[in-house]
């Protein structure tokens, strides 16, 4: 059973740094969400010449990894106003794709940090795929909420580059004609993005202290694994089900509190008739009147960063009452029956929104954000 979180101790957002296709900084990203401007190109980094798909969203100009994780920090503690004092004993969590680089990505990051922020160090870093970067956000407010620490940083990156980009293609996960089209009859697959992204978590307290904003509020989270299949998603919906679930409990939020939801939608045929099976499940009758959409459409799977690119935008999606467009649509998929947001930008002022994420494996988590 999940405990009620009261108010008072749930965790605030009171920075976020973003670099993506859209753009540097949260405004861009907000802005292309908000107005469906895909930012899908042709790949010109490396030679795609021998798959079948050939387009993703890349950052305008190419950056080591550490160098954009470590830009989007940045934007995130200026924002906060989080100086050298305060960085000091505050935990680094950070989400990475893990292979032989990861180390040493890591180590230039953490160094970087000390230099620019006081920061120790990254405390632990997270591989998990798809929900990496949403599995350290539920840790970070899981500390904050138990008082174990005042903050915590969160951050992740992913570049798209060649390996993983020939994995997904000859798996056909790609989108053949180019364009991500989630929840859409016709389409084929995702496409992937270049991020990097940030977020300081805080205690309501610490962040009034320093006079720091409250962006939003982290009200509720919810982890869950299928155990279903090592890639297909779980038919019926039930383990993204338990994850909305799991949030709403610990925000004491009913299903009809929640304004729109940023579904973790990558535009694969299986994946987001599931997804929207257990929003049926959950919402109910709601949700006909629940706004849907997958910034994926816009800026691309971003994989371990996704989670954290994403919510993002829906940290901006409350602040500034826009809610993204789910672009590429072409016409409605009788399996999925949702509220999608095809014309934008749609103006709103919900309460709660969601964050949806799901990765291979059958993981997936639910972050329930609250206007402050």
């Amino acid at each position: 059973m999940t405990a009620v979180l009261p108010t008072a101790a749930r965790p605030v957002v009171s920075g976020v740094g973003v670099l993506s296709a859209a753009g540097r900084g949260l405004g861009e990203l907000t802005e292309a969400t908000a107005h469906g401007k895909a930012a899908f190109g042709a790949v010109t980094r490396f030679d795609v010449s021998a798959c079948r798909t050939t387009r993703a969203a890349l950052l305008p100009a190419p950056v080591p990894l550490a160098d954009a994780v470590l830009d989007a920090v940045g934007q995130a503690c200026h924002q906060a106003g989080l100086g050298a004092a305060d960085g000091a004993a505050t935990p680094v969590l950070l989400a990475l794709h893990g292979d032989l680089r990861t180390r040493a990505t890591a180590d230039a990051i953490a160094a970087g940090l000390a230099t620019a922020w006081g920061l120790d160090g990254v405390t632990r870093v997270y591989t998990g795929a798809c929900v990496a970067a949403a599995t350290a956000v539920a840790d970070a407010a899981s500390l904050v909420a138990a008082g174990r620490h005042e903050r915590v940083l969160v951050a992740a990156g992913h570049l798209v580059e060649p390996g993983v980009f020939a994995v997904f293609d000859a798996g056909r996960a790609l989108a053949r004609d180019g364009e991500p089209r989630p929840f859409s009859t016709g389409r084929t697959g995702t496409l992937l993005g270049d991020a990097a992204a940030a977020v300081l978590v805080e205690a309501a307290p610490a962040a009034e202290r320093r006079g720091a904003t409250a962006l939003v509020r982290l009200a509720g989270w919810g982890r869950t694994g299928d155990a279903h299949h090592v890639c297909r998603p779980e038919p019926d919906g039930a383990g993204v089900a338990r994850a909305i679930g799991a949030a709403l409990a610990r925000a004491g939020a009913e299903p009809t509190d929640v304004g729109y939801v940023n579904a973790n939608g990558t535009g694969s045929t299986l994946a987001d008739r599931a997804e929207a099976t257990a929003l049926h499940r959950v919402f109910g009758a709601h949700t006909a009147r629940l706004p849907v959409s997958s910034s994926k459409s816009v800026h691309g799977h971003a994989l371990e960063a996704s989670a954290l690119l994403e919510l993002a935008v829906t940290i901006g999606a409350l602040r500034n009452g826009r809610l993204p467009v789910n672009a590429g649509w072409l016409g409605p998929d009788p399996d999925v029956g949702l509220d999608l947001v095809l014309d934008g930008p749609r103006t709103a002022a919900p309460r709660y929104a969601l964050s949806l994420n799901s990765a291979f494996g059958g993981a997936n988590t639910a972050l329930l954000v609250e206007h402050p």
